[in-house]
């Protein structure tokens, strides 16, 4: 009898970690179904749609069509109405013989006028203003690029997150279930006499264990899904899950070749560009800071006082031209000059400081990505060597040479196996991301 229900026992035990194997393959391999709602496409797309840095940015961006606007405004003319009245008194009076007394100028004055004026020319000035200020929109238009490729990234790292951290989290719960069955299987076969409270509380440590990784995994997937929903904007509260995307074409390219790509297509380097160019029109607009300026003005209306009908109006104009030549500025356009040279100096290493990480960026991506390739490499062979490992001690766990507990560490490391294979999938998958990145490829 007692043979019989070791038999059994053990029969019990092999299926159970069959089944309980079967199911962490199946997570592993299988993509989430169902429960999942947001794609890593879906969510990039909303947040470079919707995200405060974004809009940000494209208001920035709004602002530079105002400002070129503003810069234009300086070839219209500035057209102006004045109207006004005013009383004097006392006012002089001059009398001449036989033709009686007059007044100098009337008690009430009235005049109303329009005032027009127009600079015909400041030597390239407001030419110069304006380049200026197209370069800054450009700079901001490859602002916003940046803005969103940077959110791209964070959206990636974050979603591939949630993605291991759901499925870790799923074979935590199937591992925990199958030690809660051996659990109760054991306890009743203590009641028989077959088994040892040391079986027991061996299980039950195995189970706490796993609960605490399980809690910890639950805590960092929280801090995720808290971090998603600021991406989103969405309410902290929302329970958000991705499915399980891991498939992912490398760059069809060769190493120097990324690096090439790389200085052409990041937008860092475009950036560094875009402020040579306007650091250059700056440094020209000082060239421009002294040029005279001429105008001309045109003043019309009407108004009295004119002799000798002195209340009476009269239609008035004056017109003419003006200019204006600085002299001397107090060496202003000197330290706006000196000023001007050095930012382009400042810029110049920047660009070479920003040309250096991006190699080193693209080399390291690229190391990487080889060290992660290797790791599912070995991942996949560390399981395929655990399974081996598992049927052997099924078999051997069948013949009575080990115990139900050293049968369940070799389930157990099937299934840390199959957790390792998840991890360094998505590791690779980042890592290829990150490559894409390195060399400039959008992200969105």
């Amino acid at each position: 009898m007692l043979n019989y229900m070791t038999h059994k026992f053990k029969r019990f035990i092999l299926t159970l970690l069959s089944v309980a194997g079967l199911l962490s393959v199946e997570t592993v391999k299988s993509q989430t179904s169902g429960t999942d709602s947001l794609s890593l496409k879906s969510i990039i797309s909303e947040v470079v749609q919707n995200h405060p840095m974004v809009k940000k940015a494209l208001e920035d961006l709004n602002n530079s069509d105002a400002k070129i606007g503003y810069a234009k405004s300086a070839t219209l003319p500035n057209v102006s109405f004045a109207s006004s009245y005013s009383r004097i008194g006392p006012i002089e009076n001059i009398s001449i013989p036989n033709l009686g007394s007059f007044s100098l100028m009337p008690h009430d004055n009235y005049t109303a006028g329009f005032d027009v004026n127009q600079t015909l020319s400041d030597f390239g000035k407001t030419e110069k203003n304006i380049s200026l200020e197209k370069q800054s929109k450009e700079l901001n238009i490859q602002t916003v690029e940046d803005v969103r490729q940077k959110l791209s990234k964070a959206v990636i790292s974050n979603y591939y997150a949630l993605v291991y951290l759901q499925e870790a989290i799923k074979i935590k719960d199937e591992q925990i279930n199958t030690l809660n069955e051996h659990l109760h299987f054991i306890q009743k076969k203590l009641e028989t006499g077959s088994a040892t409270q040391y079986e027991i509380l061996s299980t039950q440590v195995r189970i706490s264990a796993i609960e605490n990784q399980k809690t910890d995994l639950e805590t960092a997937k929280q801090i995720q899904i808290y971090q998603l929903n600021s991406l989103l904007g969405k309410p902290v509260s929302s329970a958000e899950r991705v499915k399980n995307e891991l498939n992912i074409a490398l760059p069809g390219l060769q190493s120097e070749a990324m690096i090439t790509a790389a200085l052409q297509n990041r937008d860092e380097m475009k950036l560094a560009s875009e402020k040579a160019k306007l650091a250059e029109i700056r440094y020209s607009i000082t060239d421009y800071q002294n040029k005279p300026v001429l105008s001309g003005f045109l003043s019309g209306g009407v108004k009295n006082g004119y002799i000798p009908y002195m209340n009476d109006p009269k239609a008035n104009f004056v017109a003419g031209i003006g200019v204006k030549v600085p002299i001397f500025d107090g060496h202003r356009k000197v330290y706006n000059q000196l000023q001007a040279k050095s930012a382009i100096q400042v810029n110049d290493q920047e660009t070479e400081i920003v040309r250096r990480n991006i190699v080193e960026e693209v080399v390291e991506s690229q190391s990487n990505l080889q060290a992660s390739q290797k790791k599912v490499d070995q991942s996949e062979l560390q399981l395929r060597q655990a399974t081996q490992a598992y049927a052997l001690a099924k078999v051997s766990f069948d013949s009575g040479v080990i115990t139900n507990l050293e049968l369940l560490d070799g389930s157990t490391a099937v299934s840390e196996s199959r957790l390792m294979v998840l991890k360094s999938k998505i590791d690779f998958t980042v890592n290829v991301y990150k490559l894409k990145s390195a060399i400039g490829e959008r992200l969105y």
